[in-house]
């Protein structure tokens, strides 16, 4: 509603509009209805992944989708430790500044993606001058130099750090890690010490792939729980949703998010992309080492997505945003990996050459049908919210 005064003086007249924040709504150009953040807006955050042509600012369509949809950013690849420190000592901050600027003009939740991870670091990190591993007490001060330096340099202004990524294998055991082989299971705990000490406000991480699957649910409560008895500050976790149309079973999504919630930590789906491609392997992981050759069979939408796959894509997506209105008072933000189709990484991976639908705007950046039916769904009264109505009646 807005309030209209009309204010007389020296003999012109001012008109004074005070608007209401039911009145701050931004109706979305593609769907008719709230924009997919204010459609979330008392629920979750809506966030994307950003990648360097949209930081640089040179992918203007994808920049206006994610400023009228997501109040949630992460970097998909600048803030990694091989691009920001790809030689000891020297830091490249230049993208990762920039990024950290979008978010902040426009008012937007930052999350830095990642600190410790065993993929995409740079080499010199586990050698020596000689090519030899390093020593415990080495790597652990080259972790602590690291984070410090980044969380440090950021203190205040990132919101929350996916601290530690995929230090657990599907079947809930230790992934065999430089940083686990050298330091042995205290890294992690290493790596959320040194990033509260550098930044006691931030909201610290853990962040995985097939989060669904129950041995890696296993493993993943029982390091946490151990860190917690430690008094390590973790604050929540965060379950990579690449998913596919026939994996993971969303019962078992469902059990991961309620062990992991109850814990006393904040649950985050990350890196939420919906493949509608064959997978060469029966796993449902997101390893990045994997690497398969192409073949015609294994691309068969090149020309288009057909109506029945899409039909299930939009359900299954749509499946899933009702899982998450389910329990968002355990949810605290829902990324998306990625802005558009064909910026995703899917497209490239595990077979490069693909053509992938994954995201919730198609190559052209229009919102899918489905992105109007993931706005409905939220205004509508959910199981907690009910049970709210009737507890105060």
């Amino acid at each position: 509603m807005k309030n209209i005064r009309y204010l007389s003086g020296t003999g012109v007249a001012i008109l004074v509009i005070s608007v209401f924040s039911v009145a701050c709504k931004v109706i979305s150009p593609d769907t008719g209805e709230l924009a997919l953040k204010d459609a979330y807006k008392n629920k979750f955050y809506i966030g994307t992944a950003l990648n360097e042509r949209q930081i640089m600012g040179h992918d203007a369509a994808a920049i206006q989708v994610v400023k009228e949809n997501f109040n949630a950013v992460v970097a998909e690849n600048c803030m990694k430790s091989g691009m920001l420190q790809p030689v000891e000592g020297e830091f490249r901050f230049e993208l990762a500044d920039r990024f950290v600027e979008f978010g902040e003009q426009n008012n937007m939740h930052i999350n830095g993606h990642t600190l410790i991870w065993h993929s995409q670091a740079p080499r010199w990190f586990f050698k020596d001058d000689q090519g030899n591993d390093v020593s415990r007490e080495v790597l652990v001060q080259r972790m602590k130099d690291h984070i410090y330096t980044v969380v440090g340099r950021y203190k205040g202004r990132i919101h929350t750090w996916d601290v530690v990524n995929e230090a657990i294998l599907d079947d809930g055991s230790w992934r065999k890690s430089k940083f686990y082989e050298i330091i042995g299971e205290d890294f992690v705990k290493l790596a959320f010490q040194f990033a509260h000490e550098a930044d006691p406000g931030a909201k610290l991480m853990y962040n995985d792939f097939s989060m669904a699957l129950p041995g890696k649910r296993k493993g993943v409560v029982a390091m946490v729980k151990k860190l917690q008895q430690q008094g390590v500050q973790i604050d929540g976790i965060g379950m990579q949703g690449h998913i596919g149309l026939q994996y993971p079973a969303i019962d078992e999504f469902e059990k991961s998010i309620l062990a992991y919630s109850d814990l006393g930590v904040k649950v985050m789906i990350t890196e939420l992309d919906l493949s509608v491609l064959p997978s060469p392997w029966e796993n449902t992981g997101a390893d990045v080492s994997a690497n398969f050759e192409y073949q015609q069979k294994m691309n068969p939408y090149a020309a288009g997505l057909p109506d029945s796959v899409d039909n299930v894509f939009q359900e299954r997506y749509l499946d899933f945003f009702k899982l998450f209105l389910k329990h968002q008072e355990k949810i605290d933000r829902v990324t998306l990996w990625g802005v558009n189709d064909g910026q995703s990484w899917k497209n490239n991976w595990p077979i490069k050459g693909r053509t992938d639908y994954t995201l919730l705007f198609d190559r052209e950046n229009r919102a899918k049908p489905v992105v109007k039916s993931i706005i409905q769904a939220a205004q509508q009264p959910h199981s907690d919210e009910k049970k709210k109505r009737k507890q105060s009646i």
